[in-house]
């Protein structure tokens, strides 16, 4: 997903999560390596790319909830963070980003501190949103026939076009047996059409994922709108089993309609034979974004609350170095953020850069081992900058490069001191690293996990007490057993 370039070498000898039974039936991810500790003074620089993927935090859900454990790979520690946009601060007057920085203790290692790299996006104003041209790219094919697929969609769309203004253009094209565009560009002030088509869908027939990729941003550019918000949005179970069916060829495929200024947005939904892999590499490539729907609850919040933070970027390629400081950094690990098994073997190591939605937090944590300098300081007395950071982007539309530069601070605060968000991240991290079996967060049990969290969650947010429920399911599905055994 994203290749650290200057710190290629320090990766040869990968821990790979080991792997558990799970119940996946034919689902797919990319095989991911957990970033390792690289030493600052060898490799001082980092880069990784920015994007509001959230996929993975509700695909998480959806296995603890059905008392499954999950698999590793299926765990991305960044957009599980992510998924909360916590601690968004808005940027000033014409600034596009605000970026903020915070050194705190780790809990799960004494010896060690984490920085938290936090990058807020500018909010569209809503009666400034430029008009969207819409193309629904909807997958109706067999494997679409579930209630958790195909009808769940359905109403997702239903929700989304009911909060469409007059300027604004939807069309759909289906694919299942046979690619077809089941409505012809429509006003949004037009909502009983969409709504009626998008009803009358069924599911039948296989999988041309790639010919129904073509023709939706072939539609999407004969209604391209000039400076405006031209998006196909597509919803799948993510198997395509006609025509370009790789995730390689879908990379080449999506690489090359996105020169066209069509965005895309993926949705993927179901379970048994979800491709994940694939989804994941189209909106990469596609300039885009992931969600996944688990159920009509995070339709809403993906489609509905989170519409301008899903459908419309503030910035292009965006992606960030860090340069660290030798003298008060001896070590440094991106938490997150893993590449894909094969990126690490690849030798083009170039930085793709990815989209920011208006009004996003986008949170980046570093697991740190302070120099001993770096230690005696945590009192700040020592004012030495910890790293030095740029943020690349571009504007949307335009292939220029923008480079904003910030230092990183030594601003340390325990974490016991800092405000509960900073902590309910610090847990969500924890969580993460603990799904995926992560070597760094071995001897950390899932009762402190369940701890930080409840002394840290906004209880009047509901997706923040749902998190402490899902600690406690994943508290019993992993660790269950060995409690009942202990009693005999």
């Amino acid at each position: 997903r994203s290749t650290h370039r200057h710190t290629l070498f320090p990766y040869t000898t990968l821990f790979r999560s080991s792997r558990v039974n799970w119940f996946t039936g034919d689902e797919t991810y990319f095989q991911l390596v957990e970033n390792d500790f690289v030493q600052a003074s060898g490799f001082p620089n980092t880069g990784f790319s920015l994007n509001v993927n959230k996929a993975s935090y509700s695909n998480v859900r959806r296995f603890l909830n059905m008392q499954s454990s999950v698999p590793p790979d299926a765990v991305r520690v960044e957009e599980m963070i992510n998924y909360f946009n916590l601690k968004y601060k808005e940027p000033k007057g014409t600034d596009i980003f605000n970026v903020e920085s915070q050194i705190t203790s780790c809990p799960w290692n004494k010896q060690e501190q984490l920085l938290f790299l936090n990058v807020s996006a500018k909010k569209l104003k809503l009666e400034k949103i430029p008009p969207g041209n819409f193309v629904f790219l909807i997958d109706v094919s067999g494997s679409m026939d579930m209630p958790n697929r195909l009808p769940l969609l359905k109403a997702a769309f239903q929700l989304l076009v009911k909060n469409l203004r007059p300027i604004d253009t939807v069309s759909i094209v289906t694919y299942g047996g046979s690619v077809s565009i089941w409505l012809q560009p429509t006003s949004g002030a037009d909502k009983d059409k969409i709504l009626t088509s998008i009803e009358e869908l069924t599911a039948a027939g296989d999988t041309p994922g790639e010919s129904a990729i073509r023709a939706a941003y072939q539609l999407a550019q004969s209604t391209f709108i000039k400076g405006g918000n031209n998006r196909v949005i597509l919803a799948t179970d993510g198997d395509f089993n006609v025509g370009e069916k790789s995730e390689k060829a879908l990379d080449e495929l999506i690489t090359l309609q996105k020169q066209s200024g069509v965005y895309l947005t993926c949705l993927g939904v179901g379970m048994g034979n979800f491709k994940d892999s694939k989804l994941q590499t189209l909106a990469k490539k596609g300039n885009g974004n992931y969600a996944y729907l688990d159920d009509i609850a995070e339709a809403e919040k993906v489609l509905i609350k989170e519409l301008t933070q899903t459908f419309y970027a503030v910035a292009d390629d965006v992606s960030m170095n860090v340069s660290f400081n030798p003298a008060m950094v001896k070590q440094y690990r991106l938490i997150g953020f893993d590449n894909k098994k094969e990126a690490i073997a690849e030798s083009d190591n170039d930085l793709e850069g990815g989209e920011i939605g208006s009004g996003n937090s986008t949170m980046a944590i570093f697991e740190l081992i302070p120099t001993q300098q770096n230690l005696m300081s945590q009192n700040t007395s020592i004012s030495d900058v910890v790293a030095r950071l740029q943020l690349k982007y571009s504007m949307c539309n335009d292939t220029s490069t923008n480079v904003r530069a910030y230092a990183v601070d030594n601003n340390f605060k325990p974490l016991d001191s800092l405000d509960k968000e900073f902590k309910f991240i610090t847990a969500v991290t924890m969580f993460g690293m603990k799904l995926k079996q992560s070597q760094y967060i071995r001897d950390t049990d899932w009762s402190q996990i369940s701890e930080l969290g409840k002394a840290s969650a906004d209880q009047t947010n509901y997706l923040q007490k749902e998190f402490i429920g899902l600690v406690d399911k994943a508290y019993k599905i992993y660790d269950g057993g060995k409690k009942k055994k202990k009693k005999k």
